[in-house]
């Protein structure tokens, strides 16, 4: 069975998933559906990969070995007569060879541009990791907000049920004199509102699987599970693991230490710029023939070089230091954001696990529980319209907040993975 390469592998993968994905039996996405399509089939990603593939070029550039000069030339001597004599002749013929690679190799020029080069191909490598890292986030945020946004709207259609029957319960005891006219009126107004939640609700659906789509190249809007919503499981984090994570993991940290290596490698070899280019050469030359030839067969080693009298190549010499000098601060100020995102993500992380808790546990069925009762009493009349409406506009507002905490969570969660640079759940 012949074996299909590993890159086109992946884009068959990719288009099947994004195949599966567009058609009307396809399974909701999960996140874990949208991160392997995200990597196989994201735009950036695959810039990024284009990226890495001219820094391997690079490499191979820069151990490549410059190519030997050769020098071929013939000409003839109009002052000489070679018929004054017997077998002589006034042609000239001169040939050379002469090579640079000798000199790129002994003064150590070209292993230092090969370490260069293969920093900068470790550095475009954690560059593309570090874009993943960062656009994951986004992937994610914007999954979560189109499950948020479907649970809204599932939220906002039955209450635009829950309103209508409402209003059509008002309009009965109205005619039966039971009630006035402005509480059909109330009960009209949040029936119109609830028409208006699930219009916002449908909006900000399609918003949200719109850039989801772009986000996985997609051409159709994805439908999305509940599977984060529906997560009961809480994450516990520490935070001296998350920085310890965050030193070994984070992919801009990394490149930051390769940028470091490169600026080392750059100093070395503005240094060896001092050394001279010298530049062997064989040389072969001939005018006439015989013993009476103007110029003998004669064959010539040589070898040449430039002066280092006046310019000691000061000038890239320390440009290549302060390069160095600029990567190690850099380095120490990515050391210093990684410490202030775990900070911040922590701190997110601790409150909004606590609201999300306090919401799921208390709030949210307390507040169905009072709309329950209330409107049980509405319906036999122990209770107003004005109660029975209040307790339904409070449970859809306990509703949007416990959302909202889930909403606020997650993030969070998401901003700690992306502060530490590896998955936590």
């Amino acid at each position: 069975m012949r074996r299909i390469p590993r890159g086109r592998a992946a884009m068959i993968a990719a288009a099947i998933a994004l195949f599966s994905r567009t058609g009307h039996a396809a399974a909701p996405l999960t996140l874990e559906d949208a991160l392997r399509i995200f990597r196989t089939s994201a735009f950036d990603l695959l810039i990024a990969d284009a990226g890495i593939e001219g820094a391997r070029a690079d490499l191979v550039a820069a151990g490549a070995l410059p190519n030997p000069s050769l020098s071929v030339s013939r000409g003839s001597s109009s002052t000489y007569d070679p018929s004054l004599c017997s077998g002589c002749s006034n042609h000239s013929l001169a040939a050379g060879v002469t090579d640079q690679a000798i000199s790129d190799v002994v003064s150590g020029r070209r292993r230092l541009r090969q370490s260069v080069a293969r920093a900068a191909l470790e550095i475009s490598t954690h560059s593309r990791a570090d874009v993943e890292r960062t656009l994951e986030f986004t992937v994610k945020q914007q999954l979560l907000d189109a499950e948020i946004a479907t649970k809204a709207l599932e939220f906002a259609q039955q209450a635009r049920a829950l309103a209508s029957e409402t209003f059509e319960l008002t309009q009965k005891r109205y005619r039966a004199g039971a009630i006035s006219e402005a509480d059909v009126a109330r009960a009209d107004v949040q029936r119109l509102e609830a028409e208006q939640a699930v219009d916002s609700a449908t909006q900000a659906l399609n918003a949200a699987q719109t850039q989801l789509g772009f986000l996985l190249a997609m051409h159709e809007l994805p439908d999305v599970s509940d599977d984060l919503i529906r997560t009961s499981d809480r994450i516990v984090i520490a935070r001296d693991v998350l920085y310890r994570l965050a030193l070994a993991q984070r992919p801009d940290l990394a490149a930051a230490r390769a940028q470091i290596e490169r600026a080392r490698s750059s100093v070395e070899l503005a240094r060896r710029l001092r050394v001279p280019d010298f530049s062997p050469s064989l040389q072969y030359s001939q005018e006439g023939r015989g013993q009476s030839a103007i110029q003998p067969p004669t064959v010539t080693l040589g070898v040449g070089l430039p002066l280092p009298l006046f310019y000691r190549y000061r000038g890239e010499i320390a440009k290549a230091k302060s390069d160095l000098r600029a990567q190690e601060i850099l380095r120490a100020k990515i050391e210093a954001q990684v410490n202030a995102d775990v900070n911040a993500s922590l701190a997110a992380f601790t409150a909004a696990r606590s609201r999300a808790e306090r919401m799921q546990s208390r709030l949210l069925p307390q507040a169905g529980r009072a709309r329950d009762l209330v409107r049980l009493q509405y319906e036999k009349g122990a209770a107003s319209l004005f109660e029975f409406l209040d307790a339904q506009r409070t449970y859809l507002t306990t509703q949007n907040e416990y959302l909202q905490s889930l909403s606020d969570y997650w993030t969070a969660v998401f901003q700690a993975e992306q502060a530490a640079g590896t998955e936590l759940h």
